[in-house]
């Protein structure tokens, strides 16, 4: 949402719909930038807004790197909401679970945005990109346990959008695309690019992709993603 206060990314959805067809599009935000104004010329777009949300707790976003300056996040995530509810936009949840919020009870909040889907993450260690020589950020000191993963997901149990993914389910189980439409392998630890699919072609570049089809369908990968088709009362 930073270049051209949303046009840019708006226009990109209103093409992926009406001319390229696709059952669904969808985007992920922290949402700090997004006007009502946009929901009003791109809502009917747009299938699914993930937001970012790692906790509930100014403090501790702050502690994350999530702090958002004078701006209240819990505010702007229930502003968030009523808008996709009036503008028949699906709203979901990425939570990504470290050392600083692991032991944070979110399930009255979410419970009352009530999201389409909560995505729970393990926080993943990638080289080059967070942690390593070249890493953008260094997330070395944001790393949980296994069992301090599962941990989390019990206190949570009782949410029934939750969708957890651990390291094992999420390193090989997607298909992601760099600026250079290059297939980015994540089997080793880090993001490895394929040819781009500009040069030789989707069936091609994929094989080297490391995708994991079987993973992706044990995550939940495969769900009812067309808005159309969720049955939703706005």
């Amino acid at each position: 949402f930073l270049q051209e206060r949303g046009e840019f990314v708006g226009k990109l959805i209103q093409f992926c719909k009406q001319e390229l067809k696709l059952p669904s599009v969808s985007i992920v935000s922290n949402g700090s930038m997004i006007r009502e104004r946009w929901f009003k010329r791109y809502g009917e777009y747009l299938d699914i807004l993930a937001v970012s949300c790692d906790s509930f707790d100014e403090e501790v976003n702050v502690l994350i790197g999530r702090g958002q300056g004078n701006k209240n996040h819990i505010e702007n995530l229930q502003r968030l909401r009523k808008w996709c509810r009036e503008y028949a936009v699906a709203f979901k949840l990425n939570s990504v679970i470290n050392r600083f919020n692991v032991d944070e009870d979110m399930n009255e909040q979410i419970k009352a945005l009530n999201p389409v889907r909560w995505k729970v993450f393990q926080c993943l260690l990638i080289e080059g990109e967070n942690t390593g020589e070249d890493a953008l950020r260094e997330a070395e000191k944001f790393i949980i346990s296994d069992e301090d993963f599962e941990r989390f997901l019990d206190r949570h149990r009782e949410v029934s959008c939750l969708v957890p993914e651990s390291n094992q389910k999420m390193r090989d189980s997607y298909l992601i695309l760099d600026e250079y439409m290059r297939f980015l392998n994540c089997r080793n630890g880090r993001k490895e690019p394929s040819k781009s699919i500009l040069d030789v072609g989707v069936e091609h570049a994929i094989k080297f992709s490391g995708f994991d089809e079987k993973m992706f369908l044990n995550r939940g990968g495969k769900y009812v993603w067309s808005k159309a088709d969720m049955k939703l009362e706005w």
